[in-house]
């Protein structure tokens, strides 16, 4: 399979499993589908989960850090939740349990990249000043997953819900797609309006 999925530190996977195992974590997470479940649930799925702090001007080299470890949580033969852990000064930790539509959406990104002829390693990467999420495809597939910048040869595929104008499930090389996240967050002045240096338009 073209599609590369990294495993995950040890004590990342061992943190979710011990969140799984603890009835109260279980009944505490925002996540009814989660509690629902009558059977054994697995992790499975491990990404590393990417932040692009801040979106580059055109020709600089865009700056990602490593922000967690996600799991796709099992239950049966479907998806039912996600699981995040964060690294702390006592090492890989659970963070929490959440659902909603990007687990959906992961999986169809998932799915489409293994159909790829191009080996690639899977991540995901945010990008909170478009409030965007996508399934980064690393063409270096020898890469450590948590580090590694964003190359322009990479493909980055928005997750649904995707920012207007940006098309969830469409897979673009970064070189491609991020002058269009450029100027999402900075749109160009009106015609006759001073250019205002440091505004920022508004997220999605």
């Amino acid at each position: 399979m073209p599609l590369l999925v990294s495993p995950a530190p040890a004590p990342a996977l061992r943190s979710v499993l011990a969140a799984l195992g603890s009835p109260t974590a279980v009944r505490e997470a925002h996540t009814p589908a989660l509690r629902s479940v009558q059977g054994p649930l697995s992790p499975e799925l491990p990404l590393p989960v990417h932040v692009l702090d801040r979106i580059a001007a055109v020709g600089a080299a865009p700056s990602t850090r490593l922000a967690g470890w996600r799991f796709l949580i099992r239950g049966g033969e479907r998806t039912v939740a996600a699981a995040d852990t964060v690294l702390t000064a006592d090492g890989w930790t659970f963070s929490h349990f959440f659902e909603g539509p990007y687990l959906a959406s992961t999986e169809l990104a998932l799915r489409q990249a293994e159909s790829s002829t191009t080996p690639y390693q899977a991540r995901l990467l945010s990008v909170p000043e478009l409030y965007m999420l996508t399934l980064w495809l690393h063409e270096d597939t020898e890469d450590d997953a948590a580090g590694g910048g964003l190359a322009p040869s990479d493909v980055l595929v928005p997750l649904a819900p995707a920012p207007t104008g940006i098309t969830a499930h469409r897979p673009h090389p970064v070189a491609a797609l991020l002058p269009v996240m450029t100027l999402r967050v900075a749109p160009p002045p009106l015609p006759g309006l001073p250019e205002v240096p440091g505004l920022l338009g508004s997220p999605a």
